[in-house]
């Protein structure tokens, strides 16, 4: 029986856990999980939960490798903190648990960081990326935007360090209030509102202020070795609402293998990227498989067990893939305890 640790994951892993445990292969697993909801969707489907302690830095992946220790597991499939855990990976080396971690510690802290990464990305000519400044004072951020719009482009921002779509917004000057104060909410802003609140302190966290691409987003999970050889990719197009079309694009999966071929980044990962007036542009890469990784694995490929075999060391053929396929999700009613 191999026993898997997986640290604060989104509620999706409750997806992976079954996944890995439904295996064609029929190996066995035990499953032991960690967040400060004890309730957490993704703790569902674990064998052992516990509840996740509010720490940082090293005292936080001495916590992930004690529980390891207590526990005696086996792989160890961290989400939160990544970069802490990588930086004090010696800790899981001593007691014998793999980590699916990238470790390769600048490589790792550039892509938490966006703009460290795009530096990588523009110097090795990978992908194309959006244009963009780093502002940290109201002052930089007008400048910025006032560049950008000269240059002819529609203006968002985001922080420099965040996950997924949290602090992303759109300058749009053209708003209704009373009009959006009866539809829904969204991603958008004026320039004044958010010139307004960022005058409000003298400086605050790095802020990319960057082009809005407007064409297709695609998002790209990707399988690779523990050295970093691309196993499989998997371009997933958003669609209208919750669908999503697994498209077999020549030019994606050539981005994936350029990418997989100049980083290295091992076992799963996810590349996010947005086309604007036909050219595909990198938003981000996410050194982890992603919220909608099972989304993709309807291509007809098991990618977290595939991903685990390669922490174990294991032998992985390039998996067959079927694309073309129109794919959505569905809420499933569950009982919590």
């Amino acid at each position: 029986m191999t026993k898997i640790y997986m640290n604060r994951w989104f509620s999706t892993a409750y997806h992976y856990i079954n996944m890995i445990r439904g295996n064609a292969d029929g190996q066995a697993f035990e499953f032991y999980g960690t967040h400060p909801d004890i309730d957490h969707l993704s703790l569902l489907a674990a064998d052992h939960r516990a509840t996740e302690p509010a720490l940082l830095g090293e005292e936080y992946a001495r916590f992930c490798a004690e529980h390891c220790r207590r526990n005696e597991i086996d792989l160890f499939l961290p989400r939160l903190h990544m970069e802490e855990i990588a930086r004090h990976i010696h800790l899981f080396d001593e007691i014998g648990t793999k980590v699916m971690v990238c470790r390769d510690l600048a490589l790792l802290d550039s892509m938490m960081e966006k703009d460290k990464f795009y530096d990588k990305v523009r110097a090795a000519g990978t992908i194309a990326i959006p244009d963009y400044e780093v502002v940290h004072t109201a002052e930089q951020f007008k400048q910025a935007c006032e560049r950008l719009t000269a240059d002819g482009h529609v203006v968002c921002f985001k922080p420099t360090k965040a996950e997924g779509g949290m602090g992303f917004r759109i300058i749009d000057n053209n708003r209704d209030p009373l009009t959006e104060l009866y539809g829904y909410v969204t991603l958008s802003t004026t320039f004044e509102a958010a010139y307004a609140t960022l005058s409000s302190v003298e400086q605050f966290d790095d802020l990319m202020v960057m082009e809005w691409l407007e064409g297709p987003e695609y998002s790209i999970d990707c399988l690779a070795t523990a050295e970093g050889s691309l196993l499989a990719a998997i371009p997933r197009r958003k669609a209208e609402g919750r669908k999503y079309i697994l498209e077999d694009s020549p030019e994606l999966l050539e981005i994936s293998q350029k990418i997989a071929d100049d980083f290295r980044i091992p076992y799963a990962f996810n590349i996010q990227v947005r086309y604007n007036k036909g050219i595909p542009k990198l938003l981000e890469i996410n050194p982890r498989m992603s919220g909608g990784l099972y989304i993709s694995c309807l291509a007809g490929v098991n990618m977290p067990y595939l991903a685990v075999q390669t922490l174990m060391g294991l032998p992985i053929a390039p998996p067959e893939l079927r694309f073309g396929m129109t794919a959505s999700f569905i809420e499933q009613p569950l009982l919590l305890g």
